[in-house]
């Protein structure tokens, strides 16, 4: 402030000219730093998202069920083929075939989609999820059965307080969970398949009718006009 001069219009133009590149220069710097901040606040913003969005999902994958069979069984289709005939796994559903076959399909779609959930949580879970998810991992890897109720308890208590969802009643007594048993589309589509069959088949049916109907309309109207042709040539009396 000792350096401004004011004493001729040309010192204070020169003095209102700096005083405002000093001020823009601080505006812009001011506002590049805010827009750093903000973009880098968006970044962690999808980050956790994305985070929240993955780990909620393998917590449903792993926890979606609350009865029947809770552990995920990690033979393969190969491994059960060697199992004595008319022997079944525990949660089979018969439907029209035998319980081996219709069980190692089902257990197929629960270990797939549970190696999945647990490939995800290691990707991206706590320290604590990831020690979870490795220990079961090795357990299937090992060929024994193993219960993700521990891993989603861990997940649960996570995915509440990141929300800020107050924590789960202590007088509670949840029931074990275990992973979600997935459903083949395989039986609706030949559903569908039938049915769009049976609609094409009913709509050829009515063209053949059509068809017929034309030619029955055709001989008729060509008898018609034979009765006049024979009408005119022989004239009545």
């Amino acid at each position: 402030m000792h350096n401004l001069d004011f004493s001729s219009w040309h010192s204070l133009l020169v003095t209102l000219i700096g005083l405002s590149l000093i001020t823009l220069i601080g505006v812009g710097i001011r506002l590049l730093m805010m827009v750093v901040i903000q973009q880098r606040r968006e970044r962690m913003n999808r980050q956790i998202n994305e985070r929240l969005r993955t780990l909620i999902a393998a917590y449903r994958t792993l926890g979606g069920s609350f009865t029947g069979d809770l552990a995920v069984d990690p033979r393969h289709r190969r491994e059960l083929r060697i199992m004595p005939e008319g022997a079944t796994l525990p949660g089979d559903d018969v439907t029209g075939q035998t319980g081996t076959q219709a069980g190692s399909e089902r257990a197929r779609r629960i270990r797939d989609a549970v190696e999945a959930a647990l490939s995800d949580i290691i990707l991206l879970g706590t320290e604590e999820h990831v020690r979870l998810a490795e220990q079961a991992a090795r357990e299937l890897v090992a060929g024994q059965r193993v219960h993700t109720h521990n891993l989603v308890v861990s997940l649960r208590s996570f995915i509440r307080k990141a929300l800020d969802l107050e924590p789960i009643p202590s007088d509670l007594a949840i029931p074990m969970q275990g992973p979600v048993r997935t459903s083949s589309s395989g039986g609706r589509a030949k559903e569908d398949g039938k049915k769009d069959g049976s609609d094409k088949g009913g709509g050829g049916g009515g063209g053949d009718g059509g068809m017929h109907g034309s030619g029955e309309m055709t001989a008729f109207g060509g008898g018609t006009g034979t009765d006049s042709h024979d009408a005119a040539s022989h004239p009545g009396p």
